[in-house]
């Protein structure tokens, strides 16, 4: 095994010198059309930063009056638990940061959006793709192994790409793909990393309501992602929107290292059956291509991971494109114009409401809590076909779907994932889920690259032309509803030694 992953390493920093290496290429590629960038309207930090802090110190005040799910645990295990999931989720916020920097770059005009479509639509197939891989190495090797790996890659991606847009638009969009593309390999050992770590740490019935937890530090990804880089490009220059997400991943690159452990026994405390699919399993483990193929015919895993194929889509179809629907429009309200800040509040609240009523209300079952918010998605996007002629109104309804769908995630992809596959095998398990994650973000980068109007032109401006925005959503949520429900029942099955 130390053998193999000395290998991996190795090959690991060829792939991260070959990033490096990239914009030597972009300057002999024929270059893309340029984009004098716009102006991201960015609000005074306190008004962003005051709402996030008031919304995490209520949640915390709940949270903290709940009854508490005893199995058996000291304080001290406690306390040493979250040293070990904070810098983790962290990790993986700032890992978002270095993702969303491409869509601040679209919103500004710096790419055209037939272009983001294509970049955005591979890096998200491989992706997907590199989850066959990098699941199997993850639970062979550790999360902690592959969170730094994860911030490793993503950060020598990120300087890469950041001497691409030196002149604040992409000089080479072959080049942005293969650098991207890098990137995105890289940043799928995150959400394994995160699932196979918290896997050891956490019991099967309080999973879902301290996922709704460590789904916070993740909704301040995609506030870091959008708001944050919206902020350094007003203050900067474009490079600096890859730049400091890239700083920021090898300071916590760090702090992984000191303070990240896979099991608690490596932190001095005692391993516990965590109840799950894995439990009493002691025998050997079982090579990887053989899981994969036991997990792609296991009915519930399977139908899982096409619920989330249709949360990747929704997810993206949201986060992704409203900004341009919102500036087409010129819209004003809160929403639009702290769209990274709604975002986060939005899926802080999505994931402590989906944690707290798989705990509280669905014993511990996570496919219920699927089904209501899949009917808010369902609901939502009826209702933007509908409002469309009236955008302020649409903005508010995005923000909700937001809310919905980010739940869904973090309970199918954090939660189920570990609770079907087991500490054993998470990374097998969230690497097929998230997977299908990746393969619907790719679609949906596909689908409305090809027909949303360009941002810009007078098309665009005419709310009627983005009808195919909701109106793609539809049977994707529908598709998610009806699995979600015929799975209302699902829970995992420990096997016996």
């Amino acid at each position: 095994m130390v053998g193999s992953l000395s290998s991996y390493l190795r090959w690991s920093v060829a792939v991260v010198a070959a990033a490096l290496l990239i914009p030597a290429v972009a300057w002999a590629d024929a270059p893309a059309a340029a984009h004098a960038l716009k102006p991201v309207a960015v609000a005074p930090l306190q008004q962003e930063l005051l709402p996030i802090a008031i919304l995490i110190a209520v949640i915390a005040l709940v949270v903290s009056r709940m009854p508490r799910v005893d199995v058996g645990h000291t304080d001290a295990f406690r306390r040493r638990r979250a040293l070990n999931w904070l810098p983790l989720g962290l990790t993986y916020a700032f890992l978002y940061m270095a993702r969303y920097n491409l869509n601040v770059l679209k919103t500004a005009g710096g790419i055209s959006q037939a272009d983001f479509g294509t970049v955005d639509g591979i890096g998200a197939l491989v992706y997907g793709v590199s989850f066959l891989l990098n699941g199997p190495l993850t639970d062979r090797w550790g999360g902690r192994a592959t969170i730094l790996i994860a911030a490793a890659g993503a950060a020598a991606a990120n300087i890469a790409m950041g001497v691409m847009v030196q002149d604040g638009h992409v000089t080479a969009t072959s080049a942005l793909i293969v650098a991207n593309a890098a990137n995105m390999y890289f940043q799928s050992f995150g959400a394994v990393s995160i699932v196979k770590v918290n896997a050891g740490w956490f019991h099967l019935r309080e999973r879902g309501t301290f996922g709704g937890i460590f789904g916070i530090l993740i909704s301040l990804g995609v506030y870091f992602g959008f708001d944050w880089n919206a902020r350094i490009l007003a203050a900067s220059s474009p490079p600096w929107m890859f730049w400091v997400p890239a700083g920021l991943l090898v300071v916590f690159f760090a702090a992984s290292w000191l303070w990240v452990h896979d099991h608690p026994s490596e932190a001095g405390f005692r391993d516990f059956d965590t109840a799950d699919a894995s439990s009493g399993d002691d025998g050997p483990r079982v090579p990887a291509l053989t899981m994969i193929v036991r997990m792609l015919t296991n009915r519930v895993i399977l139908m899982i991971a096409v619920v989330e194929l249709s949360s990747g889509f929704l997810r993206h179809g949201i986060l992704k494109w409203f900004p341009d629907f919102a500036r087409s429009m010129q819209l004003g309200t809160f929403v639009s114009a702290h769209w990274g800040m709604a975002s986060c509040i939005a899926g802080i609240t999505g994931g402590m409401f989906a944690g707290l009523i798989s705990d509280h209300v669905f014993q511990s079952r996570r496919l219920p809590v699927a089904a209501v918010l899949y009917g808010i998605m369902l609901t939502g996007a009826a209702l933007i076909l509908l409002l469309l002629g009236t955008p302020a109104i649409v903005s508010w309804i995005a923000a909700f779907m937001a809310m919905a769908i980010i739940g869904v995630h973090g309970m199918l992809s954090g939660t189920a994932s570990q609770d079907f596959g087991g500490k054993k095998n998470a990374g097998v398990a969230v690497g097929i889920i998230d997977g299908f994650v990746y393969l619907g973000v790719a679609l949906q980068s596909f689908v409305y690259g090809g027909i949303l109007p360009e941002k810009g032109t007078e098309a665009a401006k005419v709310a009627a032309n983005w009808s195919g925005w909701p109106t793609a959503m539809i049977p994707m949520a529908l598709i998610g509803l009806t699995l979600s429900a015929l799975l209302w029942n699902a829970r995992p099955q420990p096997r016996k030694a």
